[in-house]
């Protein structure tokens, strides 16, 4: 797994093209920074739908929380929040790929 950098996003300007930011998506998956304001940009540029997978590591009363899937369209983008609840031992959110093929991904905060 290869660890997403985070990126600061300006409050008072915002990044105005967030696409040049991303990096291809790891085959083995990547790892990204966790918590309040921060999420992954996900952009699939493949010819089929590619499903975007965010473990979720912890229980409640002893049931497993499910892991967060976001299905992304051909050619579509997603904006999945990177809650404490995806939080690892290692202290990062654990994410995997249906597919990288033109997948290109990018951890993004907003500073709170």
């Amino acid at each position: 797994m290869a660890d997403l950098s985070l990126i600061s996003v300006p409050v008072a300007t915002g990044i105005a093209d967030a696409a040049a930011q991303t990096v291809a998506a790891a085959g083995g998956g990547d790892t990204a920074p966790v918590g309040p304001g921060r999420f992954l940009y996900a952009s699939n540029g493949s010819g089929g739908a590619l499903t975007v997978t965010v473990a979720t590591p912890g229980t409640v009363s002893g049931l497993a929380i499910a892991d967060t899937a976001v299905s992304i369209a051909a050619g579509d983008i997603a904006i999945i929040p990177l809650a404490n609840v995806h939080r690892g031992s290692n202290g990062r959110a654990a994410i995997t790929y249906s597919g990288v093929t033109s997948l290109t991904v990018a951890a993004f905060e907003l500073p709170l």
